[in-house]
């Protein structure tokens, strides 16, 4: 046995380069399998510990997956706002522990801004049940303070007391700036993994105080407010985005869900964060079985590379394999000895691509996180991945039988004297 692997470790060496490019696309192929399922995983754990201990959210009637992501993912934009009065009466109802809400519509080179309350910092959640922390300074207390996320801060290298200028619209192109109202950075929250390390938090009454002097979405010509008077004006909210409900009791969830969706003074829609997210899943989930059809057949696209590539080379191969029958090899050593050199490529394939997607992965998760919010782990094997590499060398093991047969099949007569 010793020999016959020593046989093939040489015989294979002698052919590196050809046997090289076929380890190269079967690495490839596993690659982009693994990375997929990967890919799939990260982003289904992101999305679920974006939010924790939030009973309901609440929004504008829409679509239940439309509202989770632009409320709690900050991806699209919003149909409708709802008034403030209707969420502060909702707020107040006697189940309602606690109630935060969101305004949404601007930004900050791509990045969301959200004005929202203290209550935020007090009662948002997110993975198990984790409260947010500050990594330096305070919340926001005065009008024109600012509360950054880690993504942010990083990205921009922002540090406490720095100014920053917010534009209108939530688009990563918008150009209109409220350049006559700069902020100060007043705290950076600690690194969460959700989509509020990429958020700027600002107070209610401050995305009001920016609006003043805008009307339609562009400033009034001619007209600014000094930010020293705009303490002068009522910045009550008149409307908001969304609104983040926890209750005193979970039990009462759907009554207070049928209590927001019959509201007469506007249409409204409470929808539960698990349940908005189930749907999410099977509306991408058409996708995710693309995805990984698509990846299974470029594997079995490489695995067929390797069997023509070495079926090719059998006829190069026939001395050879007819001299090891002559100096002793039986048939099935020299079926095996095919079947071990496959085999050993598929292996050494899928290792090479996994190290490969992890290389990638150490290198692009920074930049996948920053643009998708998604947040890639580098680990060499999980137990999930472990059957898709264990598929792969079977499938591998079984495609290795074709040439291992073939070789099988040639005769030591046939080898030492081939037809011309």
């Amino acid at each position: 046995m010793q020999i016959l692997f020593s046989i093939t470790l040489k015989s294979a060496w002698n052919r590196r380069l050809t046997l090289g490019l076929v380890l190269v696309s079967i690495a490839l192929s596993v690659m982009m399998l693994v990375g997929v399922e990967r890919i799939r995983q990260d982003a289904r754990e992101g999305f679920s510990q974006s939010i924790s201990g939030t009973d309901l959210v609440i929004g504008a009637r829409t679509s239940p997956v439309q509202l989770m992501l632009y409320s709690v993912f900050r991806i699209g934009e919003a149909t409708n706002n709802i008034e403030w009065r209707n969420f502060q009466s909702i707020a107040a109802h006697p189940a309602v522990a606690w109630a935060i809400p969101l305004s949404l519509g601007d930004s900050h080179h791509g990045f969301p801004v959200l004005g929202t309350s203290l209550a935020y910092f007090e009662h948002f959640r997110y993975g198990e049940s984790q409260a947010l922390s500050l990594a330096h300074g305070k919340p926001f207390v005065g009008l024109f303070e600012v509360v950054l996320g880690a993504e942010v801060a990083q990205q921009r290298k922002y540090k406490l007391g720095d100014k920053l200028i917010l534009n209108h619209g939530s688009s990563a192109a918008a150009v209109a700036e409220h350049a006559d109202k700069p902020f100060t950075v007043v705290g950076i929250l600690a690194r969460t993994g959700t989509p509020v390390d990429r958020t700027i938090h600002i107070s209610l009454e401050a995305m009001e105080a920016i609006h003043l002097d805008w009307q339609g979405g562009a400033p009034l010509p001619g007209f600014s407010i000094n930010p020293k008077y705009v303490h002068k004006f009522d910045l009550r909210p008149k409307h908001i985005t969304a609104g983040l409900i926890g209750l005193k009791s979970r039990a009462a969830v759907f009554k207070i869900q049928r209590f927001v969706n019959d509201y007469k003074e506007e249409p409204l829609l409470a929808i539960l964060p698990g349940v908005a997210l189930d749907q999410l899943w099977q509306v991408v989930g058409i996708i995710e079985q693309t995805l990984f059809a698509v990846s299974a057949l470029v594997v079995l696209v490489g695995l067929s590379g390797l069997v023509a590539v070495i079926l090719a080379g059998l006829n190069e191969r026939r001395r050879e394999l007819a001299i090891l029958r002559s100096v002793g090899a039986r048939p099935h050593d020299v079926f095996f000895m095919l079947m071990l050199e496959s085999l050993g490529l598929t292996i050494l394939g899928a290792l090479l691509g996994i190290a490969l997607l992890d290389a990638i992965t150490l290198l692009g998760a920074p930049l996948v996180q920053a643009h998708y919010g998604i947040v890639m782990h580098p680990t060499l094997l999980t137990l999930a991945e472990l059957p898709l590499l264990c598929t792969v060398i079977c499938i591998g093991l079984l495609v290795s039988a074709v040439p291992g047969y073939r070789a099988y099949r040639l005769s030591l007569a046939d080898g030492l004297t081939p037809k011309t």
